[in-house]
């Protein structure tokens, strides 16, 4: 008796990348992406695809407000999906502003900032615990960036504006190079001004995407809990490929 022939194995198809869900819109600049920055390739422990989104500065963004650019950053979310993106994330903070439209855009989850991680951490605070925020330009991160993180209006906020490295290559394109031990001591000084002005702060989000590289030195600094865009988006790709047990 001759036996079943096996089922045939079908490979779906219909995109033109596979095996990195996740897409990451960049902004366009040329500072060093040191490892644990959010567009250094070795941070992540999965692959991902990434779309720099010309024209789109980070002076124009964080300072300016991003005039003009959420058509460019649709139709980049668009390219990576198409690519194969089953989710997008973007590589700063203050694109909080077009969580809603981008979502709405390319009907796949969508996470633009750090900043979507506050409420979720102050849930896991004691009574009397609020969480602070550190970012990297203090003035520039108005009522709107927050109402679209959903992030409470009066949480304590502190920014690396006033130091000497980090604010001015990132946002000011002072140099192409950058000292990271100056830049990590940037990080540390915002995060022990804002517990100092704000005991109350019990854990800290970090609203820059190139501020992973120094939240170990920071949360070290300071004794508190410390989340960025590497621990949101570790979450948010667990969702995408969660893990198989047996």
């Amino acid at each position: 008796m001759n036996s079943p022939s096996p089922a045939p194995r079908i490979a779906r198809g219909g995109r033109s990348i596979y095996g990195a869900p996740l897409g990451i819109l960049m902004l366009e600049a040329r500072f060093p992406r040191i490892p644990g920055d959010m567009g250094n390739g070795t941070t992540w422990p999965f692959p991902v695809l990434f779309r720099v989104v010309r024209g789109a500065s980070p002076e124009r963004v964080v300072l300016n407000g991003a005039p003009g650019l959420l058509p460019a950053f649709i139709d980049a979310a668009r390219d990576l999906v198409d690519l194969g993106a089953e989710a997008i994330t973007t590589n700063c903070g203050f694109l909080s502003l077009f969580q809603r439209e981008l979502a709405a855009a390319v009907q796949v989850p969508v996470a633009t900032s750090s900043l979507m991680q506050v409420p979720w951490v102050q849930a896991t605070l004691p009574a009397g615990k609020r969480v602070g925020v550190i970012t990297v330009n203090k003035a520039s991160l108005t009522p709107a960036h927050l109402e679209a993180a959903g992030v409470p209006l009066d949480t304590p906020v502190e920014g690396t504006e006033g130091g000497r490295e980090f604010f001015r290559v990132l946002i000011q394109s002072a140099k192409v190079d950058m000292d990271v031990d100056l830049a990590e001591q940037d990080i540390l000084a915002a995060g022990r001004a804002l517990v100092a002005r704000h005991p109350e702060v019990g854990a800290i989000v970090l609203e820059c995407t190139n501020m992973p590289p120094y939240a170990a030195a920071l949360q070290a600094e300071i004794g508190l809990p410390v989340y960025d865009i590497y621990t949101m988006i570790n979450w948010f790709h667990g969702g995408l490929r969660p893990r198989r047990f047996g």
